[in-house]
């Protein structure tokens, strides 16, 4: 006995998981695509000259590009300016990063950043990560969206072993390990449990 074939619509699918959200003021938020990665450059990089983020190479920004939302304003002209950005890196099976929270000067306090950090805790959730830290200056925005202080290093010691292999600095950083503190300036870890 056979069964009727089913027909899957591969770009239902695609669109749903990729699709852009409507925000106020006729700004959007969408998954980053490569040719957005010069313009998440520029948006970074006066913040890691203040050394607010950590700066990193263009290659980086390719291999975690699947890691990225945008908010972005449409232009007449058809072309987009990005108004923030966000990644979400997973770090253990319950454990993931916001990382690269960004958002432009000309766009603060339109709601950018938190409707990022909003999709990020979705996509943890989504994905089974039922906490997510950050290292911030800004910890008003963050405790706004249910963020913590981090109080000692909240994994068991079997999982703190395992992570002491990661090459990543956002897990050094997590860790707060002594190496990485030269570079974070005072950072507060913060985390949220989903």
């Amino acid at each position: 006995m056979s069964s009727p074939a089913h027909t899957f619509d591969h770009d239902s699918l695609s669109q749903h998981h990729h699709h852009s959200h409507g925000l106020p003021g006729g700004l959007y938020l969408r998954r980053a695509r490569t040719s957005d990665v010069k313009a998440i450059e520029a948006l970074v990089e006066p913040l890691a000259e203040q050394r607010i983020l950590l700066a990193k190479d263009t290659v980086t920004y390719y291999e975690s590009l699947q890691e990225f939302w945008l908010v972005v304003d449409p232009q007449p002209d058809g072309s987009e300016m990005l108004a923030g950005c966000a990644a979400l890196h997973v770090i253990w099976s319950d454990l993931a990063e916001a990382r690269t929270v960004a958002t432009s000067p000309d766009y603060r306090g339109r709601g950018v950043g938190k409707a990022l950090i909003r999709q990020l805790l979705a996509d943890a959730q989504e994905i089974g990560v039922d906490r997510v830290f950050c290292l911030t200056f800004e910890t008003g925005f963050f405790r706004s969206l249910g963020f913590e202080e981090i109080k000692g290093i909240p994994v068991s010691p079997e999982v703190y072993i395992e992570l002491l292999h990661s090459a990543d600095e956002g897990v050094a950083e997590f860790l707060d390990l002594a190496r990485v503190k030269p570079n974070t300036l005072g950072n507060t870890r913060m985390i949220k449990y989903l």
